[in-house]
This record gives C-alpha cells, structure tokens and sequence, in this order.
C-alpha cells in the first residue's frame, strides 16, 4: 500500500504520474479522499472531456477529407480509391468507438458537423489544388450517412 499525504501526492503528480494515477485510485478505493489530490485529479477529469470531443473533431474532419478526396479527386482516385475507403471505414470505426463508450457525445457530434467539413474543404482544397469551387459549401451528407457502412458519397454523385 502506498502511504502518501496530500502534498505529497501533489508533488508525486509532477515527478512520476503513473505512480500518481495509481496512489490516487487507491486513496479512493480506500475512502482516503482527504489524501486524494483532488486539484490535479478534477483537471485530468476535465482534460479527457476535452480529449474525447478534439479526437471526435479531428476524426470527422479526417473522414470528410477522405469522402472529399473520394467523391471529387477525379485525377486520383483510381490509384487511391482502396486507400480512401479504407480510411473512410477506419474514421467510422473510431467514431463509433467513441460513441459506444461515450453515447452522449453523439449531440456534439451533430454540433460540430458544419465545422468539421469546412475543415474538411480547406484541408483537401490545399491537397488537391482542385478550383476552389469543386467542393458544395454545405456538408456533403447528414451524420446517418457519413457513420453508414454502406454509403459512400461517389455512389451518389
């Protein structure tokens, strides 16, 4: 058993975190929440909220880019196309994992949409040098569609 006071385990978060993670977890198992180091424990709390939403960000960034690239990338897409989509699949997956573990980020997911595909557009834009009126100024497809196994924006082109 790990015996620490508060300002130690306070120090203990700068030197050795996995060390820290470990006396705090016990310091809770064991109803010791006047040892536990609660200003650094709420911050890593609050830390993986923000964590979870910019990886739900970033992945529906990506999986626009690569529907994008997909569905308007004409010059490429024979030779890219089995990359893309597997991409494409792999984007899903992780959403959906996110989404399994965490179900009331599937709001914020709705509310990120537009930005993400303006993302998205800039992104590919700068990619594929294509004139800067290829991509439609609204996203390309609703959430249902972008997170469906089976529909791909070229198929409905």
């Amino acid at each position: 058993m790990i015996e620490q006071t508060e300002s130690t385990t306070h120090k203990l978060y700068d030197i050795d975190y996995q060390i820290w993670l470990e006396t705090t977890l016990e310091q809770l198992r064991n109803g010791q929440y006047s040892d536990v180091d609660w200003e650094n424990l709420l911050e890593e709390i609050e830390g993986m909220t923000r964590s979870d939403k910019r990886a739900l960000k970033s992945l529906l960034t990506r999986l626009f880019e690569h529907l994008l690239k997909l569905a308007y990338w004409e010059s490429e897409r024979e030779y890219n196309q089995a990359g893309w989509e597997a991409e494409i699949e792999n984007f899903r997956i992780l959403i959906k994992e996110l989404l399994e573990d965490s179900p009331s980020l599937k709001p914020y997911l709705r509310e990120i949409l537009d930005k993400s595909y303006q993302d998205a557009v800039k992104v590919t834009y700068k990619k594929t040098r294509l004139p800067s009126n290829t991509f439609p100024v609204y996203p390309i497809a609703n959430l249902e569609q972008i997170l469906d196994d089976d529909w791909l924006f070229i198929n409905n082109l």
